[in-house]
């Protein structure tokens, strides 16, 4: 899972792998002032928070299956419950907890540092390309 970092809009973000399991993922976000949405406020834009969470809940479905399969985000609903705090990574984790034949549904939160005070929940489907 190094790739994680090194490629794509992921790597330019600095996205990182955390850990994972049979159907589950985390990656990180680091704290980069280049991600500030409102500089007086240095709270990170929503946008690298959803790519966290487009890619921890994409990572979750290879886990499920085993092998990497591809596949498009097609609903991806990102509830914000609070501004991450500045200074912190977030850490996002994605569950893919149900797959047919096309299709597969992920649900994830993001926080920076407490799982209990999540910054958001996500839930998503992703539509298999091949």
């Amino acid at each position: 899972m190094s790739y994680v970092r090194r490629v794509g809009h992921g790597g330019t973000l600095g996205i990182d792998y955390v850990d994972h399991g049979p159907d589950w993922a985390e990656l990180s976000l680091p704290y980069d002032e280049k991600l500030i949405g409102m500089p007086d406020s240095g709270i990170i834009a929503s946008g690298p928070i959803i790519s966290l969470m487009d890619m921890a809940t994409s990572v979750a479905i290879w886990c499920r299956l085993d092998r990497f399969r591809h596949q498009a985000t097609l609903d991806l609903r990102v509830d914000y419950l609070r501004p991450a705090t500045p200074g912190r990574t977030v850490i996002g984790r994605g569950e893919c907890y149900a797959v047919t034949r096309s299709v597969a549904f992920v649900r994830g939160t993001a926080h920076d540092g407490d799982p209990a005070d999540p910054v958001a929940h996500v839930t998503g489907t992703f539509m298999f390309t091949e």
